[in-house]
């Protein structure tokens, strides 16, 4: 973990404060949650498939949220990438 991730997860905990119930049912608040959290603690997403599947869950969980009209795609890419920046970086291909 470090202070860049920190903040991301931080940006992600906002944005769920700042949408809360509104745009957020319960269950899709914990799934975001519980996403961040095994992201935020994650070294090595290769090593770590429950990190890596719960972020596919929210990932399509946004979709969907944006397809059924519930979230805008701009909001929803903004927090993906959030989610994202939560976990150690993906090393680019050689």
């Amino acid at each position: 973990m470090n202070s860049e991730r920190s903040q991301s997860y931080g940006r992600v905990m906002d944005t769920m404060r700042a949408v809360g119930p509104t745009k957020l049912q319960h269950h899709e608040q914990e799934l975001i949650r519980d996403a961040a959290d095994a992201l935020l603690f994650c070294d090595d997403l290769e090593a770590a498939p429950a990190a890596r599947e719960a972020l596919e869950e929210v990932t399509a969980m946004l979709r969907n949220l944006v397809e059924i009209e519930r979230w805008i795609a701009e909001s929803a890419d903004a927090l993906l990438a959030d989610l994202q920046a939560c976990g150690p970086r993906v090393p680019a291909s050689a």
